[in-house]
């Protein structure tokens, strides 16, 4: 009886010692977790990862001005073939996208305007020599003073009018075109006035079209030109207008090709705003070997601008996530001696160019931000 008792008296004392230091060890603490908006890196991820930390600093920041444009042709390639005169389509002698010399036939004309021009010049060819002969008649009669004086100052008023008569006609042939064989017709060649590829064909075969000389509405037949070399014209706002130069170097870029940036110089300025847009026109030239920019194409000009020194991080610290713009600043180290990342919103000059971006609200000279490896880190946060 004895020995139980000192047994339970044992156990009485012993056990809840045992139980206080089982109590004491528990379950082992839970590892801290970073909060919401913030990635913990220990230095083995941050060497597995290759994340790389800069320094915000003010440098120089290049600028980038856009401005909406179209495409348009070199306006001393280009020319817009009218008919000089009334007629009738006969024949076409040229095709869309075919290659032509200057003075190549595009299409015959049947007339009666020709026919109507080549007998006119005929008849002041007549014309003249009949007042030159009269001339020189009344000439002789005076000199041997058996004529009047009026008689051959009409004949030389008359001789002077038949000149110049002589010389319209002639002129009005000329301007048609040549005419070697000398005949009166009514078919009329319609020539190419430059050299170059023909752009468009608006005429068909039987087709009326009244003449560029005739008081009438005429309508334009063909374009020839030449696609490379081609213009850009840029509209620019007024704000910007001061820091665009002659040789400015331009980006552009179209619908068309969105994998394709077209590069090339402004070489003109205009000296007046369109009053409804409060725009200039700025026009840049660019090489087109492949014919792949097309008149009336919309482009988007990136003018690259004299730089500027601001708050700048590097282009590759900025993310777009959803509608935010954001970098991860470095905090410091952990309690456990992790590296500690913050994503924090920040402003950018989005349109400024080269690798560096202007920071304008978000970022204080000094701190760090990742600048490689930022979008892992999006990942964890």
């Amino acid at each position: 009886m004895r020995t139980r008792l000192s047994s339970l008296l044992i156990a009485a004392f012993v056990l809840p010692g045992l139980a206080g230091c089982h109590r004491d060890e528990g379950p082992p603490a839970p590892a801290a977790q970073p909060p919401a908006g913030e990635a913990w890196l220990s230095a083995k991820q941050m060497d597995e990862a290759h994340i790389v930390v800069s320094t915000v600093a003010e440098g120089p920041v290049a600028s980038t001005i856009v401005a909406t444009g179209r495409v348009t042709f070199d306006d001393q390639h280009v020319t817009h073939v009218f008919s000089p005169l009334t007629g009738r389509v006969v024949r076409l002698l040229a095709e869309p996208g075919g290659r032509v010399a200057k003075g190549t036939p595009l299409a015959a004309l049947a007339s009666p305007d020709l026919e109507q021009a080549f007998s006119d010049l005929r008849k002041a060819e007549a014309d003249f020599v009949a007042a030159e002969r009269e001339r020189s008649r009344q000439k002789q009669l005076v000199e041997a003073h058996a004529g009047a004086q009026r008689d051959l100052e009409a004949a030389e008023s008359g001789f002077r009018k038949a000149g110049a008569e002589l010389e319209r006609a002639r002129g009005k042939v000329l301007v048609l075109g040549p005419n070697p064989e000398g005949a009166v017709t009514q078919e009329y060649l319609l020539r190419a006035p430059i050299a170059g590829e023909v752009i468009t064909r608006t005429v068909n075969p039987g087709a009326e079209v009244q003449g560029q000389y005739s008081g009438g509405n005429a309508v334009e037949l063909f374009t020839i030109g030449k696609l490379d070399p081609v213009w850009v014209l840029g509209d620019v706002y007024e704000v910007d207008l001061p820091r665009i130069k002659r040789g400015t170097p331009a980006a552009v870029r179209v619908v068309g090709y969105p994998d394709r940036v077209f590069q090339g110089t402004v070489d003109w300025i205009s000296d007046t705003f369109d009053p409804a847009s409060r725009t200039a026109k700025v026009r840049c030239s660019l090489p087109n070997p492949d014919h792949a920019l097309r008149p009336e194409m919309y482009a988007s000009l990136s003018l690259a601008v004299e730089g500027r020194r601001a708050l700048a991080v590097p282009r590759t610290a900025v993310l777009r996530l959803g509608d935010q713009t954001v970098v991860f600043a470095a905090k410091g180290r952990t309690p456990q001696g992790q590296f500690a990342f913050e994503r924090r919103p920040v402003t950018v000059d989005e349109v400024s160019g080269g690798d560096y971006v202007a920071v304008v609200r978000g970022l204080r000279a000094g701190e760090r931000v990742v600048t490689t490896g930022s979008i892992l880190l999006a990942g964890m946060v």
